[in-house]
């Protein structure tokens, strides 16, 4: 198996052109809740598991990037098991990057941190930086939905794909999550393992032509996780 390439630390969308003609900027605004930054007492998360356990991981407090809450973070990790172990992560709405730190921190390879909001590009970078996996993560700063299918990994190993959009998107942009998740399910290779959160207004039956999604409900948030066939013995999903 060869190794992946390493990532670079940023790629900005900037640089690359959007087509369809929209700006970065147009791609960028109303896709999350306004508000300003804050940094208050539970602005900062922890890596739960692996070799990085117990370190923070900063959360500027601003709703545009919500993350995972840290037990079901925990809960997720727990079923993906082994099989995040040199995988290749792809965070799609990477918001502090804490999936994809998790699962370098739990033996992934290598990561790619998607988000559009450019402060919270700069939260990742900052975070990898800290936790010392500047090797290991790149973020890229630009709209999923856009760089995401122009970005695939190679196939030569696994992947562990995070879907944690803003929950609004369900409602606001069901065709596009829908028609991207179609995208990254046709191209991953055997024993990948997909991760979707939503909340309740989403309904995962949505996704059944992709495959047979195992749901857990950990309120207010809804989880699916997907394994691809082709499953080796080492990494089956945790059965809850």
């Amino acid at each position: 198996m060869s190794r992946p390439r390493r990532p670079n630390k940023r790629r900005s969308a900037d640089t690359e052109p959007m087509g369809a003609g929209a700006t970065q900027r147009e791609r960028h605004q109303g896709t999350r809740q306004q508000g300003a930054p804050t940094r208050g007492p539970d602005s900062e998360l922890r890596i739960i598991g692996g070799r990085l356990r117990g370190s923070h991981v900063a959360y500027s407090g601003d709703p545009r990037t919500r993350p995972m809450k840290e037990r079901v973070r925990e809960a997720v990790f727990n079923l993906l098991g082994p099989a995040v172990r040199d995988s290749y992560v792809l965070d799609l709405f990477a918001g502090t990057g804490a999936m994809a730190l998790e699962a370098i921190s739990r033996g992934a390879a290598a990561a790619v941190a998607f988000e559009q909001h450019f402060p919270s590009v700069r939260l990742i970078e900052e975070n990898v930086s800290q936790l010392g996996a500047s090797d290991f993560v790149e973020a890229v700063a630009g709209d999923a939905f856009f760089w995401v299918p122009r970005r695939l990994p190679t196939r030569d190993r696994r992947w562990t794909v995070f879907c944690c959009p803003p929950y609004d998107f369900y409602v606001e942009r069901p065709a596009d999550l829908l028609g991207l998740l179609e995208t990254l399910v046709r191209a991953a290779p055997p024993a990948s393992r997909f991760v979707v959160e939503s909340d309740a207004r989403f309904d995962f039956a949505q996704l059944a032509p992709l495959g047979e999604w195992r749901v857990h409900d950990y309120p207010p948030a809804r989880v699916g996780i997907l394994v691809i066939a082709g499953d080796t013995a080492e990494g089956p999903i945790a059965r809850a």
